[in-house]
């Protein structure tokens, strides 16, 4: 017997109405807030996330899931961002748009362990605004994931905030964390050993306990930020004050890919355990221009749909009309059924038969096993009146249907 690939998860019926609902809720507030979605490949050139996300970072290291034939190597997304620049540079959008917002919904891959919350293929609902430095465009970015949050009815998550300043800035911060961790370097992970060497900022995102005590007993706080920099998360956070969001300031706090600059922000739910973040994201206002774009700031989010079910209680949505079910009895009634189920459909009338040849009383349990709220019952008598037996399955009530009048009837009914 085949099984599914370990990391991966069949979404059955019951299940796919819950992310369908996800998924309509992020769209409806996505376009109050004048988002557009954009659809990329699941494939691209590896070269692309080795240049975005960092030589030296986890995803690169250890994660990608590669595709290789006699003359390239291609890799399924570990994330949106970099595939969504990529397209924007391609389509040349800078040129007929120019600063855009984009959202996009859809699979991610990672080779990793897979535990709770964190499997090797996951989803994204996520979003970028490319073409814009402006503080205010971090507000709106922060201020729209935690509206996201709040119509998914999810209570208990916390916004925590930093800044990693521009290039100089981080050049600093990582000065002071290798001097800061240079006589500590032996109480920290071997990961966190070779990260040191590599790219000392990546010890801030370690998860091991060992390793963060060792990063909060530095104290390091904005201290590498210049005055812009300063200035530009000031901002940020006085606009986040001002639209009543909370937030707690993160010193350190810096994501986990290398294309981070300026605001960043994660946040996180205590349901989750030591894997805690259901959403993160922050600025790059150079990618653009180091995947052959213009200079143009940018910043986006992504939540993990995965996790946001482990702490998601969506509002219910319209209820779906309960089906019109039709039984037929003889080979004649078949095909009289087929008509049947054409006009209705065309009419908006959600149907369906019995194809598996059941008796009536098989036939019927059918129907119910199928939540029907009608069943339609055509054999020789209702043909030769012109007629179908209508029964209401939650009454019980049953009574003869001229076929004339049956789409009138069930749209009062339904």
């Amino acid at each position: 017997m085949y099984k599914r690939v370990p990391g991966t998860r069949d979404l059955l019926p019951d299940e796919v109405y819950l992310w369908q609902r996800l998924e309509q809720l992020s769209r409806n507030i996505f376009s109050i807030y004048n988002y557009k979605e954009i659809r990329t490949p699941l494939i691209e050139d590896i070269s692309l996330f080795n240049r975005s996300l960092g030589e030296s970072t986890e995803i690169v290291q250890k994660q990608m899931f590669l595709i290789k034939n006699k003359e390239d190597t291609y890799a399924l997304r570990p994330e949106g961002t970099a595939s969504i620049v990529r397209s924007y540079i391609e389509n040349s959008l800078d040129k007929s748009t120019g600063f855009i917002k984009l959202y996009y919904l859809g699979p991610m891959f990672r080779l990793e362990r897979p535990q709770k919350g964190r499997l090797r293929q996951f989803h994204h609902i996520g979003c970028e605004a490319i073409g814009s430095r402006s503080p205010e465009m971090d507000i709106e970015v922060i201020a729209l994931a935690d509206s996201l949050l709040k119509a998914y009815s999810i209570e208990g998550y916390k916004i925590k905030i930093n800044s990693l300043g521009c290039d100089k800035d981080k050049q600093k911060l990582a000065a002071l964390l290798r001097k800061g961790l240079e006589d500590k370097v032996d109480s920290l992970c071997p990961d966190c050993q070779a990260r040191f060497k590599r790219n000392v900022l990546r010890v801030l995102d370690c998860k091991n306990e060992a390793c963060r005590q060792v990063a909060n007993s530095l104290d390091i706080r904005q201290s590498y930020l210049c005055g812009d920099c300063l200035t530009h998360f000031s901002r940020v956070r006085q606009g986040l004050d001002l639209l009543d969001i909370a937030y707690e300031v993160s010193p350190f706090l810096v994501r986990g890919l290398d294309y981070y600059t300026r605001t960043v922000f994660e946040i996180i739910h205590g349901d989750l355990g030591a894997q805690d973040a259901i959403g993160a994201g922050g600025r790059y206002d150079n990618l653009v221009n180091e995947l052959g774009g213009p200079e143009l700031g940018a910043m986006g989010f992504a939540f993990g749909v995965e996790r946001l079910l482990l702490t998601a209680h969506p509002a219910p949505a319209k209820k779906q009309p309960a089906i019109v079910y039709l039984i037929s009895l003889g080979e004649e009634s078949k095909l009289i059924s087929l008509k049947i189920m054409s006009d209705l459909r065309r009419a908006g009338i959600a149907c369906d038969t019995d194809y598996e040849n059941r008796s009536l009383k098989a036939a019927m349990r059918k129907a119910n096993d199928n939540q029907a709220g009608y069943v339609l019952i055509i054999g020789e008598d209702e043909i030769k009146k012109g007629v179908v037996t209508l029964k209401d399955m939650g009454s019980g009530e049953q009574k003869e249907v001229s076929r004339d009048d049956l789409i009138k009837e069930l749209q009062l009914k339904t």
